[in-house]
């Protein structure tokens, strides 16, 4: 048996976690920052840090006695490094490397972006990622910061397929609630009051997709871009409203307006990521990250996913920043003697990636 204590701090969250085994959640510590950034519309990275300093002690010792474990009995520290807010970052990293230094313990640095891919699979009584009839697997990552397509083979190795050109799913979200005025964070405000809106009263823009009577760019096939949708609303908005502003719309029109807004961020995202999992050959199709909280979402993942393949979404409280997701994809890189030295350093930007440690189909 071996118990990892993961640590998360990559943007509003503080997070700590206990897992066993890589499946086996034993706690899950989360301490929000929303209340907090929401006066401001958006994460503030030096508040967040603040906040992080305020809470990590504390969420570190709620995990440790809701798991009914002590340092101890922990056989690593891992820690979110890379990618995300420096100043967050900071703060979750030095303090795991004070823990494992000050208890001898092994440290492992966590890539954010590949722990909501196994977020699908932690809290499971099976390693349900070894089954061989899940790869090739494509993944479609749709958090705040990230919108990406990744392709997993059966012995790890992976590609990033396509990624968004300039502003991510979530960020579409998020702002187009911030220029009607509805409030922090944007794509939760959205989704619920969309419900009930037609998703068909208007067309915004599908970029990269050829709809629009322009062929899309063989190296953009699986390219996202969602500046243009985010245009749109805009001057949909200032156009549709009595004084020309984009945050005076009300009532039925702007449910409706919500409704057809996000269905088009939800068209573009499962259509391209379903035809990189036909063109890939993928056996398997996932959703995670944090936009995958969304109910549209997941239901037009499910309903749409193609013939033959087989849909894994991860469960909503392992979707949106959490501890339990990096203490759990820590448990591979313990078993492979994978560890990091004290100069494991952070990184705001997404590190390439070439390969997952959970590829896990056992000779």
């Amino acid at each position: 048996m071996a118990l990892m204590l993961g640590i998360e701090s990559s943007c509003d969250e503080t997070a700590a976690a206990v897992v066993e085994n890589g499946k086996k959640v034993l706690s899950n510590a989360v301490s929000s920052q929303m209340a907090k950034h929401s006066v401001y519309g958006g994460v503030v990275p030096e508040l967040a840090a603040r906040e992080h300093l305020t809470a990590i002690e504390k969420v570190c010792a709620e995990a440790l006695d809701s798991a009914g474990v002590t340092m101890k009995d922990i056989d690593a520290v891992a820690v979110t490094h890379a990618p995300g807010l420096i100043p967050a970052l900071l703060v979750g990293l030095n303090f795991a490397k004070g823990l494992a230094a000050a208890n001898q313990k092994p440290l492992i640095g966590i890539n954010h972006f590949i722990a909501h891919m196994y977020g699908a699979f932690v809290d499971s009584e099976e390693a349900v990622f070894e089954d061989p009839n899940l790869y090739p697997m494509a993944a479609l990552v749709v958090s705040g910061g990230h919108t990406s397509i990744v392709i997993i083979d059966s012995d790890g190795k992976s590609r990033v397929a396509g990624a968004t050109i300039d502003d991510a799913a979530g960020e579409a979200l998020d702002k187009g609630a911030k220029l009607l005025n509805l409030g922090y964070p944007g794509g939760p405000v959205i989704e619920k009051l969309a419900k009930g809106g037609d998703p068909a009263a208007f067309h915004f823009p599908r970029s990269l997709t050829g709809t629009a009577g322009k062929a899309v760019a063989p190296e953009h096939r699986f390219n996202f871009s969602f500046s243009g949708v985010k245009t749109a609303l805009l001057y949909h908005a200032s156009n549709h409203s009595e004084d020309g502003s984009a945050a005076s719309l009300e009532g039925q029109f702007l449910t409706d307006t919500l409704a057809s807004y996000q269905e088009a961020v939800v068209d573009v995202l499962c259509s391209k990521v379903f035809d990189a999992a036909k063109h890939y050959h993928a056996k398997t199709v996932l959703l995670c990250g944090g936009v995958a909280c969304n109910s549209a979402l997941r239901e037009r993942f499910m309903k749409d996913v193609p013939q033959g393949m087989r849909a894994i979404i991860a469960p909503k409280k392992y979707c949106t920043d959490n501890a339990a997701m990096v203490a759990g994809l820590a448990y591979h890189y313990y078993n492979a003697g994978t560890f990091c030295d004290l100069s494991l350093d952070t990184f705001a930007r997404l590190p390439h990636v070439t390969e997952v440690p959970f590829k896990g189909i056992r000779s």
